[in-house]
């Protein structure tokens, strides 16, 4: 690795604009689609200028600044190993444009080098954090230990105030050999100016849905490739009917075996069949009650809907 750009004097949009100029930890799990906030067409355009330069955070991202450094200094309270601040964007020399924006690097007492990364989350996430490290994350710290070449990564998070987790992630050849190949196939996008293949997740769909929320009633006749994505389409819903069926015959075996019983065991595995109950408004019993004062407690929504014949 190499210094890409010295941030020690950097004011914030000029740090914003340097990351512009490759593709950065965070931006890791957009690439691999696994990021729930942000779209692949959205950080592309990004990326080739098309939309300003902004602040995109959240009051969790802001508190997440803030408590950073409290986050360091748990970690070195707890482990006894120091985490020292880089001040600048890194640079791959193998992927030049993998940059890398570190939290800190540990100096572990065998003298080897390590990534530190700090996080806070909302006690909601609390669950997932104990467990391990999310999956967007883990993206992100692989994306540095290709940048760095360093074999292990701290990532320890601050959750919901007053939980604390610590885990290990350690370098996964696979795994940044896969990332390395989206990135560098995004980035060609990004040097061409051709837009990225769009994926399947769930950031991407809500940006489509998005962009485009209202139909024109107007007809088209679709391009070249799109009979393609169509039979490709088609054959998945069939497959997909075909799975649902069987996983419907054998939920209702396991019922049958269940009866009454909320939950069962089979070796290893649980099957829970829990009653939930829900309150819902009577909707005929109120119209009958206001009248044709119902239509003023109406709100009206729309969405469009997609289908494939």
């Amino acid at each position: 690795m190499k210094v890409f750009a010295k941030t020690a004097k950097m004011d914030r949009m000029q740090w914003l604009m340097e990351r512009r100029k490759g593709i950065c930890g965070s931006d890791a799990s957009i690439v691999l689609g696994i990021n729930p906030y942000n779209s692949i067409v959205h950080l592309w355009k990004e990326k080739i200028g098309e939309l300003p330069i902004e602040e995109n955070g959240n009051q969790y991202t802001y508190f997440g600044n803030i408590l950073e450094p409290i986050v360091k200094k748990e970690f070195m309270k707890r482990t006894g190993l120091k985490v020292r601040a880089k001040n600048a964007i890194l640079q791959s020399q193998e992927y030049p444009f993998m940059l890398a924006d570190l939290d800190g690097i540990v100096k572990e007492e065998n003298g080897e080098l390590a990534v530190f990364e700090a996080k806070t989350a909302s006690a909601y996430k609390e669950d997932i954090w104990k467990k391990g490290v999310p999956e967007e994350y883990i993206a992100q710290v692989q994306h540095y230990l290709c940048v760095t070449g360093f074999k292990k990564a701290y990532v320890c998070a601050l959750v919901g105030g007053n939980s604390f987790y610590c885990h290990k992630i350690y370098r996964d050849e696979e795994y940044i050999k896969e990332l390395v190949a989206k990135e560098k196939a995004f980035w060609d996008c990004i040097q061409d100016n051709i837009p990225p293949t769009l994926d399947g997740s769930q950031a991407t769909t809500d940006y489509i849905n998005h962009t485009y929320p209202i139909s024109n009633q107007k007809e088209m006749e679709l391009p070249f490739g799109a009979e393609q994505l169509i039979s490709s389409y088609l054959e998945i819903e069939a497959n997909i009917k075909i799975c649902t069926e069987q996983k419907n015959t054998l939920t209702n075996q396991l019922k049958d075996m269940m009866k009454e019983n909320e939950k069962g065991y089979a070796g290893d595995h649980v099957v829970k069949w829990t009653t939930i109950k829900k309150q819902s408004l009577d909707t005929k019993k109120i119209k009958e009650v206001l009248g044709n004062d119902y239509n003023d407690y109406l709100q009206i929504s729309s969405y469009r809907k997609f289908t494939v014949a």
